[in-house]
């Protein structure tokens, strides 16, 4: 039988999962909840992809497995064919759109860094589902620009997920509103922020968990108040807002 101190090494050894950004008080639910539903059902070239990232210096930045479960069900649901990522990195959270949608389904990925993206490219080619990604090296708002100037493309995307820089999230609202359609979802990740939006003034935090947090909380209270869509909030991974065009 181990002792107390062998358990409390083990699950601290667990907890180096990469993407692990779970808000659950319980690290041990959430090694249940990866265990029980989530690796078991991950798709081969997803767990490739997560452990290549596992060895990248960066590898929190990547999206946690279960809400890459939970995002390409989601897609599923509501039939997504047309959708838009900014904010790639190794692309597990762009391999899960992929597989989840129909063969000539396509995805608008953008990232500053194309040199992660290329990390990932052979699995996500080898998964065959790279024909479906259109992928843009630079900053996101120019491109965005870009769209919003020709109306042929307002309404068009079924979906869009933006895991970016947190200080321009409203700045891509502003666009993106105009080019989801009516009905459907743009996906803000990171919006519980480590869980920083609720801690006091005060509280010891990273520097970059401090310096983001107030744009998280602008854009928490800007997407509450924000008529033209529905929201909902979910704690997956570091906190993912839904929201749902509906004028």
């Amino acid at each position: 039988m181990a002792s107390k101190g062998e358990e409390q090494q083990t699950q601290a050894g667990r907890h180096q999962e990469v993407g692990h950004k779970s808000l659950l008080q319980s690290d041990a639910l959430y090694q249940y909840i990866l265990e029980t539903s989530v690796y078991p059902r991950e798709p081969e070239p997803m767990k490739e992809l997560r452990e290549l990232t596992a060895k990248h210096p960066w590898n929190i930045m990547t999206t946690s497995a279960d809400e890459g479960q939970f995002l390409n069900m989601l897609l599923k649901l509501i039939n997504a064919k047309n959708t838009m990522e900014i904010g790639v990195y190794t692309g597990y959270s762009l391999l899960a759109t992929a597989l989840a949608l129909p063969d000539d389904g396509k995805i608008l990925a953008m990232d500053i860094n194309k040199e992660n993206y290329e990390l990932g490219l052979p699995i996500i080619q080898k998964a065959g589902v790279a024909h479906k990604i259109d992928f843009k090296e630079g900053p996101a708002l120019p491109v965005l620009d870009q769209l919003v100037q020709d109306e042929k493309n307002h309404g068009s995307y079924d979906f869009i997920f933006v895991d970016a820089d947190k200080d321009n999230y409203l700045n891509y609202h502003k666009r993106l509103i105009e080019l989801v359609k009516v009905g459907g979802i743009i996906g803000y990740d990171n919006t519980l922020w480590n869980g920083s939006v609720v801690a006091p003034p005060d509280a010891p935090l990273r520097k970059y968990v401090r310096y983001y947090r107030d744009f998280v909380l602008e854009l928490n209270k800007a997407l509450a108040v924000d008529p033209r869509i529905e929201i909902c909030m979910l704690p997956v991974g570091d906190g993912i807002t839904l929201c749902r065009r509906v004028k």
